[in-house]
């Protein structure tokens, strides 16, 4: 390569261009909130009436679970109020899986947008991920904060045990759909696969009983399900007397960074190809 010159003669080194341009600062930041803010018009519409079911449809699921069993047995598994014993197991179960559904399907809600260099699958699965929690989140607390009102319990909640049982649904939650958003992109009919798979763990995760109720047998292989204990531990920040010596919040963690690691890999791994499909 010829050395460039100077015109008063000093050399002057050749210029080099990177192949890689790092982004502008909080240029991430800026990408991930328009597209939440897509998300939000795209999921709940432009009206209050699209976010007023987020909150009338969880609703309605504990009412009709409270009837249903309320006539059936006399008291729940854990207190005597029906609707706060299945809201706490109904709420952090459908968070879990609507979270884990909507950042499986990130890159093909977002492949427009991702077709532009700066818009990464990271930014759209952290934007569904960050909008989705913060809606479940505040469904949950306008839930059970009203069931506390309206049927006049006394208030002996844990905040400790409620926000660590939020932040381990969250982490499954990515983790599970991080690694099924490489899978459903790449095999498409694993997502139907997928929604067969899971369907009885509506049954067995711990949302109409507490772990103490079911014979050892069942609860060795129950214990083995993640969602068992983030219910769990949500119950034990809401019932004083509630412990759940079962709950491990490492296996939960465990389990969350494993998926999380085996599909952040994989997805780094088959980008390319995933966005040429």
């Amino acid at each position: 390569m010829t050395e460039m010159t100077h015109p008063e003669g000093e050399p002057q080194r050749p210029f080099i261009r990177s192949h890689r341009t790092p982004r502008p600062r909080f240029q991430m930041l800026r990408i991930i909130s328009a597209l939440m803010l897509r998300e939000m018009t795209t999921t709940h519409g432009r009206s209050a009436g699209g976010y007023l079911w987020a909150l009338v449809e969880p609703v309605l699921g504990i009412a009709l679970l409270s009837t249903i069993f309320g006539l059936s047995v006399k008291n729940p598994g854990l207190g005597s109020n029906f609707p706060l014993f299945y809201a706490s197991g109904f709420l952090p179960f459908v968070m879990f899986n609507d979270m884990s559904n909507k950042i499986a399907a990130s890159i093909r809600f977002s492949k427009p947008f991702m077709a532009y260099p700066s818009v990464t699958f990271m930014d759209a699965m952290l934007a569904r991920a960050i909008l989705n929690a913060l809606t479940h989140c505040t469904v949950i607390l306008i839930v059970i904060c009203g069931i506390f009102v309206i049927f006049q319990l006394p208030v002996q909640v844990r905040l400790g045990p409620v926000l660590e049982s939020l932040l381990l649904l969250v982490m499954l939650a990515f983790g599970v759909g991080t690694l099924n958003c490489y899978l459903i992109t790449a095999f498409p009919i694993w997502e139907r696969a997928w929604n067969i798979i899971t369907r009885p763990l509506f049954l067995v995760s711990g949302i109409f009983f507490t772990m103490e109720m079911m014979p050892q047998a069942g609860r060795d292989i129950l214990w083995y399900n993640p969602i068992i204990h983030c219910i769990g531990l949500f119950r034990r920040g809401l019932y004083p007397t509630y412990e759940g010596a079962y709950i491990s919040k490492t296996y939960v963690a465990g389990v969350s960074i494993t998926l999380l690691f085996f599909g952040l890999l994989l997805l780094l791994r088959n980008y390319r190809t995933l966005m040429e499909n």
